[in-house]
């Protein structure tokens, strides 16, 4: 494929800054995408070294508790079993709550320092380190110390106190949101909504002023890219621009909302959080029918299904009553995890790797929370104890690994109802029925064999049917077990499901199962459910979410930048009966989404990152969009929605295996241009031009993707086969405006990639790159043969090949352009 980069260095240009970006800045883009707003937390004091290394056992043996056991229990272990904080339930500061042990039972037994657990931690015995954790070892004196004392009996004398309840002071995100009056303001002219109110008190606490509001293009591009994913044609600008009522904008919003490009776009997001993919992973990485699921995700955002009944099907839809079709495909969700196919694995093993992989995931997706970390052992920052977590494990853990349900191979209703039609079910009934007569004839009947060549031939014709991934559970419930050091070989106490006794508790008249869970997680007694979904909100629109950290609200996280407006916008959204369609509305629809990107040296410097919102948002668009936008504005997206994945043209050897006869076979006709969201996303090797904007390999579930700026993304968008049959798109449409001099087709082919109508100096600029690169292909016919091959002239249109190169190279351009590849 030629490279078009390497054309327009070739040919020398005026020698003046040019008015279009024709590489992206990409320091500029490098420093917006990243966060100055991290919160260092002093490190933990350090026990008083000295006088640990001072203590020494006693001359004559006999091992006092007050003189010789407390002092360590005071230097090594209080900070963390005492009065503040009483990790795995234990307290060393009491006399009561030391006998007593934490969560885990007793800490020792009097007599039997060889049998004790205190004795084993210090020691380190079956441990990845000694106790006190994260700090030098007790030395061997200390150790000796403890020994002993228990040998000689643990006495611990009553000091006479009572233990009384933990502390009561939770972190921000355990306290259930509290909905506040949005606060009063001294400007009553800006705020267009309650939104604004909150982020306006902010900019003046920071002494700033917000941003004047975008001009009108500007916006229509933003608000339709942000809700459809795709640009706006030139038709819904003029009509915008031409519309001079005071809700053109908020009518704008509605259509965009009521498109079924909605629920593609905001599904990419969501598949992201599902580690949704095609294949297995692992090393055979061998396809897998899952399409449906995403499919429905699709379905139930365009017909905006309340995020609670969206969270429950997905999380227990099988454990309904009476569950439907589209219920039980929803708990794909569940499934999405990798399956490890390769010769000699164990299997409980891996089952065991996939129900951790789904624990992991639901605390993550709808909590906001990092409860793998307890995996192994207590959380070392949030309070969660490794007995909780197995407790929430159990939730997943009488899942049936081979649940499939059957369906068709032909999807075809997405909305606004989902279902599997399987139109080859009469051929299938007859493949039945055939073969139920052959079984009945008798060996020797001179009509069987013409009966089995009939069901070869109909076999042949019938294809076969879809087996979707579902979630259902085992008729038997499995014990769950606290897994040691988190391993499957080392099982400990059994445990019942349940969530962090922090996040408080669930309610059950049986035994808890999936479906309970689901239904806390979306109650009013969860606290961080409607926070998480809220700040994803927050964060698709703006780039940043209130809390920058999505994925850990703990307390490891970044704090909330504006804790009020977090908390009213969670409870907004429970208000709004859970409607995600409402919330994208009410942010885009606010004065603060509205504001300019553009903002003055005094404001940057004040809040460089935008933290306070002190103007409007812009980002560099998603790989997909990247992709899905060049497609529309060369015409050739099309604009068929679900069914199985297809396969965009790419280099060869992408799917190539040892294992299987899958190779990618680039889809013919639309299906080579279908929006990104159906591409085929194989774990192994994803396909690269996404990767290369920063997508995941969805081997787990990703929360947040990075944001960087690099040379090979600038390389992909000029060259890759993708973006050169979308340049040729855009050429031909600008080449079929024969009433048009080539400096009105320019400002055409502008106004329809930037959304607004194109400055005179950049139609100049353009026009001269125009002229240079069509003499440079007059003399290089050979080139420009190459670079026009496949292009479909209709007649009577007749082109030059110069002059058709040419345009191809300034599409190109334009494509590539940073305010193109931008959401300003």
């Amino acid at each position: 494929m030629m490279n078009i980069g390497s054309i327009t260095r070739s040919v020398p240009l005026p020698r003046r800054s040019p008015p279009l970006v024709l590489v992206r800045a990409v320091l500029a883009i490098l420093i917006a995408s990243l966060s100055g707003q991290w919160t260092v937390a002093s490190p933990p004091a350090e026990p008083s070294q000295k006088s640990l290394a001072d203590i020494r056992f006693p001359t004559d043996g006999k091992v006092d508790f007050t003189r010789d056991v407390e002092p360590i229990f005071a230097a090594a272990c209080v900070e963390c079993h005492g009065p503040a904080k009483r990790k795995g339930g234990l307290r060393l500061d009491i006399t009561a709550a030391g006998l007593k042990g934490g969560k885990s039972g007793p800490l020792f037994v009097p007599g039997k320092s060889d049998e004790s657990p205190l004795i084993e931690r210090v020691k380190g015995e079956g441990q990845e380190q000694p106790m006190p954790l994260d700090r030098d070892p007790l030395p061997s004196e200390c150790i000796r110390i403890l020994a002993a004392w228990v040998d000689q009996g643990a006495t611990w004398p009553d000091d006479g106190k009572v233990e009384g309840p933990p502390p009561k002071e939770l972190h921000w995100a355990f306290l259930r949101p509290e909905r506040r009056e949005p606060p009063a303001v001294h400007s009553s002219n800006w705020p267009r909504n309650p939104i604004d109110q909150f982020v306006l008190a902010k900019l003046h606490e920071k002494h700033l002023e917000p941003s004047p509001e975008a001009d009108r293009s500007t916006l229509i591009r933003r608000v339709t890219l942000d809700l459809t994913g795709l640009p706006p044609t030139l038709e819904e600008v003029d009509a915008f621009l031409a519309d001079d009522s005071l809700d053109a904008f908020e009518r704008v919003v509605d259509r965009l909302l009521a498109s079924p490009r909605y629920g593609e776009n905001f599904a990419r997001e969501w598949l992201d959080l599902a580690r949704y993919a095609d294949s297995n992973g692992y090393e055979k990485d061998r396809p897998r029918t899952v399409w449906p699921f995403r499919d429905w995700v699709i379905g139930a955002l365009n017909r905006d299904m309340p995020y609670d009944q969206f969270t429950i099907e997905q999380l227990a839809g099988d454990l309904l009553p009476n569950p439907t079709e589209p219920q039980l495909i929803a708990t794909g969700f569940n499934r999405n995890t990798m399956m490890n196919e390769e010769d000699g694995v164990d299997a409980e093993e891996y089952r065991v790797n996939a129900v951790i992989d789904r624990a992991n995931t639901t605390s993550s997706v709808w909590l906001g929370q990092t409860l793998g970390c307890a995996q192994c052992h207590d959380h070392k920052y949030d309070p969660y104890s490794q007995r909780e977590y197995y407790r929430f494990f159990a939730f997943f853990n009488d899942g049936e690994e081979e649940s499939r349900l059957e369906g068709s191979s032909s999807f075809h209703d997405i909305s606004p109802r989902y279902t599997l039609i399987d139109k080859f079910e009469p051929q299938r009934l007859q493949v039945r029925q055939l073969e139920e007569a052959i079984k009945a004839l008798p060996p020797d009947s001179p009509d069987i064999e013409q009966r089995k060549a009939d069901l070869e031939e109909l076999r042949k014709a019938t294809p076969p049917a879809v087996k979707m991934l579902v979630m259902r559970d085992r008729a038997t419930p499995r014990d769950t077990k606290i897994l040691l050091r988190g391993s499957f070989l080392s099982p400990g106490d059994s445990v019942e499901p349940g969530v962090p006794e922090v996040l408080g508790a669930i309610t059950s008249s049986g035994r808890a199962n999936r479906e309970t869970l689901a239904r806390w997680i979306v109650s009013p007694d969860n606290p961080l459910a409607s926070r998480v979904a809220a700040n994803r909100i927050w964060e698709h629109h703006f780039g940043r979410g209130i809390v920058e950290t999505s994925e850990n609200f703990g307390s490891r996280g970044t704090p909330p930048s504006h804790p009020l407006l977090l908390d009213w916008l969670a409870t907004e959204l429970i208000r709004q009966h859970w409607s995600l369609k409402a919330m994208h509305r009410l942010v885009v629809t606010s004065a603060t989404y509205r504001q300019s990107s553009d903002a003055a040296a005094t404001v940057r410097e004040v809040d460089p990152q935008n933290v306070f919102l002190s103007r409007g948002p812009r980002v560099r668009l998603d790989g997909e969009t990247i992709r899905d936008q060049a497609l529309a504005l060369s015409g050739l997206l099309s604009s068929k929605m679900g069914g199985p994945p297809v396969f965009p043209l790419q280099p060869d050897g992408t799917l190539q295996s040892p294992y299987s006869d899958n190779r990618w076979v680039t889809s013919q006709g639309e299906d080579a241009h279908r929006r990104s969201i159906y591409t085929y996303w194989k774990r192994g090797s994803p396909y690269p031009a996404f990767v290369t904007f920063d997508a995941p390999t969805r081997q787990v579930s990703c929360t947040r993707r990075p944001r960087t700026n690099t040379p090979l993304q600038a390389l992909t968008t000029l060259n890759d086969p993708v973006y050169i049959e979308a340049a040729r798109g855009l050429a031909m449409q600008v080449v079929s405006l024969t009433a048009l001099d080539a400096e009105s087709r320019i400002a055409y082919a502008l106004k329809a990639c930037l959304a607004r109508p194109p400055r005179p100096e950049e139609v100049s600029r353009l026009s001269e790159l125009f002229m240079q690169m069509r003499t440079y292909f007059k003399g290089a016919t050979s080139e420009a043969t190459e670079l026009i091959a496949g292009v479909q002239v209709p007649s009577p249109l007749a082109v030059d090949p110069a002059e058709l190169a040419a345009w191809i190279v300034v599409s190109n351009v334009l494509l590539n352009l940073d305010e193109v590849l931008t959401r300003g």
